[in-house]
């Protein structure tokens, strides 16, 4: 009789539990302890009401929600975006774009060659040795005897003839004589005509590089643009005319070594 009760009891509180949340649940408790004690002394079982458990479990489910949540709204509330500064990193890409440019220009001067005597101009010429190809830095020390001659010293004695070969083979219009193991070369005077082809050469290779350049600016500006709202417009004005600064710069500078190399080849 007992426990038929207990389960109606059960069932009545269950949905003034639902209504009323911890207080029903308190007093429902209270009455089933009541009752478990009454049974555990009549049958000498323990009481385990399923319901309770329950109740207990979805009134800690609730809970668990309700905190997890609040958790989630303070988390969002308190929150701060961290801007990055990409200045300058775009500025620096810029500059050192900017500067292969004209260490590229500064290898391509160097291997036109001049009436002057100087020891870059065969650093471009390919050697084929053993099999092997390489540049003829590679394989000899060049130095400059006067304003008019070259000296070649190989590392190995063994190569001057292949040396010699590839000195000839290339544009520079040289005719290398071999003195014991090493190499002189006499840098002949040039003509009206070859004076005139290195020069376009270098006004072409001067455009090339100041295209190059140009094109770093670009990409520094697109790379500014593509930021949009997270890079400040201040920021934004201040950087592209750093840019703007810095290009003027190395174009200058670009011009400025074409310029001497013209020079150096028109007098000789």
């Amino acid at each position: 009789m007992a426990m038929y009760l207990r389960r109606a009891i059960s069932h009545r509180n269950t949905i003034l539990l639902l209504r009323n949340g911890t207080s029903a649940l308190q007093s429902y408790r209270n009455l089933s302890h009541f009752l478990c004690s009454r049974n555990s002394g009549v049958f000498g079982t323990h009481c385990n009401d399923p319901t309770i458990s329950s109740l207990e479990f979805l009134r800690d489910s609730r809970r668990g929600f309700a905190k997890a949540k609040k958790s989630k709204d303070d988390s969002a509330s308190g929150s701060t975006v961290e801007v990055v500064d990409i200045g300058p990193t775009i500025k620096e890409a810029a500059v050192s774009q900017m500067d292969a440019a004209i260490i590229a220009l500064s290898r391509e001067l160097t291997k036109l060659r001049t009436g002057r005597a100087s020891p870059g101009m065969l650093d471009h010429i390919i050697v084929e040795t053993g099999g092997v190809k390489m540049p003829l830095n590679h394989l000899a020390v060049v130095s400059v005897l006067d304003s008019k001659t070259l000296s070649i010293n190989p590392y190995d004695p063994n190569t001057v003839k292949e040396l010699e070969k590839a000195i000839v083979s290339s544009p520079l219009g040289l005719n290398p004589k071999v003195d014991g193991e090493r190499l002189i070369a006499a840098i002949p005077p040039l003509t009206k005509e070859h004076i005139q082809a290195m020069c376009k050469l270098v006004t072409k290779t001067c455009e090339d590089v100041k295209q190059s350049i140009r094109r770093a600016r670009q990409k520094a500006l697109d790379t500014m643009k593509k930021a949009g709202s997270s890079f400040p417009k201040d920021e934004a004005k201040r950087l592209e005319k750093e840019v703007d600064e810095l290009t003027k710069k190395f174009v200058k500078s670009a011009e400025d070594m074409c310029k001497a190399k013209e020079k150096e080849i028109v007098q000789g």
